[in-house]
């Protein structure tokens, strides 16, 4: 893997020595008027941790999860490189369908949007419906993500059915190819960065496992 070393300050004690920063392509794009692409490491910087590593292509680190063993795996949080709380994800209790809530920060009350799992696999492009929180008759469909997660082959779609984000596989460098575990996330100008991210941490909860077909 092509190594980096990302400005955003880390304890030395806190990284294990395996854990080597990697980075993509170079990009020169303007954050208004063209995509942002991002790497995506789904591995914790931190020892006894799993989660996300998140560079832009500068190297610099952008969003991080860090979840201990044994934690709470139904509430994950978002993180920026300072460890600043930015989204906190937490799944829907007592719903039929898999179904996740995300809130700003840390606060678990008035959540920004939800996303449930689409309970049709006889579409089974379609992954997730996002839509926005409020009232019954207040709710709308903000997003609608079709592909394969475990493919890392996703596309996010608002609601005028315009390409937003996307989930792609992330080329070799130099002849050496990398694993599921290191993918690409494409942002368009549509869509903030942070809640971009925040349905990968979303995707990778309902179809991360093993188990899970897409």
């Amino acid at each position: 893997m092509t190594k980096v070393h990302p400005k955003a300050v880390i304890n030395p004690s806190l990284v294990s020595s395996d854990q080597q920063r990697f980075y993509g392509e170079t990009s020169t794009t303007s954050r208004n008027l063209n995509p942002v692409v991002l790497t995506v490491w789904k591995k914790s910087l931190l020892f006894s941790c799993d989660g996300f590593t998140v560079y832009d292509s500068n190297g610099n680190l952008v969003f991080r999860v860090d979840n201990y063993a044994g934690s709470n795996k139904s509430e994950v949080v978002l993180m920026d490189a300072s460890g600043r709380s930015l989204l906190t994800i937490r799944r829907k209790r007592a719903s039929i369908t898999d179904n996740w809530l995300v809130y700003d920060g840390e606060t678990t009350v008035n959540p920004r949007f939800s996303v449930a799992k689409h309970a049709n696999f006889m579409k089974a492009k379609s992954l997730a419906h996002v839509s926005s929180t409020g009232s019954p008759k207040k709710k709308s469909l903000a997003y609608e993500v079709e592909g394969s997660y475990a493919q890392r082959c996703c596309m996010v779609y608002d609601d005028k059915r315009r390409c937003v984000a996307e989930i792609k596989r992330k080329e070799a460098v130099g002849g050496v190819a990398f694993g599921g575990d290191v993918f690409r996330l494409v942002v368009h100008p549509e869509i903030d960065s942070t809640v971009a991210m925040g349905l990968v941490v979303v995707l990778d909860q309902m179809f991360g496992g093993s188990s899970r077909r897409f």
